[in-house]
Formats: C-alpha cells, sequence, structure tokens
C-alpha cells in the first residue's frame, strides 16, 4: 500500500483487498455471509472497514485459505461467539495507541481537569474579545 497509515485509521476497500491480497468482488461476498463484517458505510455506500474488521477479515482468509474451511464451516466456527472471541485478543484496545501515549489515571485528577477547563474557557473569551475588535 502507498500511503502509510496509523494502525488505527480506517481503510477503503481498496486498501483492504490490497492487504489482504483478495479481490474487492470476494470481499464483498464475505461481508454477505458473515455478519460480523461491518464496515462503515457513507451515504454513497463507500464502504470503510475498522481496524476490527480487517482483523477479522485477515482471519477469515487465514481459516478459508490457510486451513481450507469452507464458508459453512468458517460461519459454524463464528456462531455464537464474539468478535473479541473471534480475534482472541482485546479489540479496539486504545484506538489512538500509535498517536499518544498512555495517560496514568492518577495523571488526569479531577483538579487538573478543572485548570484545563479554566484555562480554555479565558482563551476562549479572548478569542471572542479579538474577533469583536477585527
Amino acid at each position: 500500500m502507498g500511503v502509510n497509515k496509523s494502525k488505527s485509521a480506517f481503510r477503503s476497500i481498496a486498501e483492504v483487498t490490497e492487504d489482504l491480497g483478495i479481490a474487492p468482488h470476494v470481499l464483498r461476498f464475505w461481508e454477505t455471509k458473515f455478519t460480523q463484517i461491518k464496515p462503515m458505510k457513507t451515504k454513497s455506500s463507500r464502504r470503510y472497514y475498522r481496524p476490527d474488521d480487517v482483523e477479522l477479515l485477515a482471519k477469515i482468509k487465514e481459516l478459508l485459505y490457510e486451513r481450507r474451511y469452507t464458508i459453512e464451516g468458517v460461519q459454524k466456527l463464528f456462531k455464537n461467539r464474539s468478535l473479541k472471541d473471534i480475534l482472541g485478543e482485546e479489540i479496539q484496545k486504545d484506538f489512538f495507541e500509535d498517536d499518544m501515549p498512555a495517560a496514568e489515571s492518577s495523571d488526569l485528577s479531577t483538579e487538573t481537569i478543572k485548570d484545563a477547563v479554566k484555562a480554555l474557557k479565558e482563551l476562549k473569551n479572548d478569542l471572542l474579545l479579538l474577533a469583536k475588535g477585527a
């Protein structure tokens, strides 16, 4: 893939099919067979896949192409299982893990949050005054 995206970025159908080495029609077919695949769709029906969707699709590809399961076999394997169970790990654990260091819960005390809110309100007032003067 030409663009280097964050792990948490949404992917288009073209990006997903290129990454997985499958055709777009195969991916659309899988969407009809596996209810767990739920890409976001725009009003114009353009699909965008979450990181969990891509992981699930990679798992389906592995089961079908490498382990030689049938579609029905994979459906039975997935039946009554959550996405977390299927992928075998905590999903969407930290959506922005690549972009920001994880904050300790003690780092964000109530006092710190109040100070930040106060500073933002002051900044807002300053900006409003500047806008009126312009």
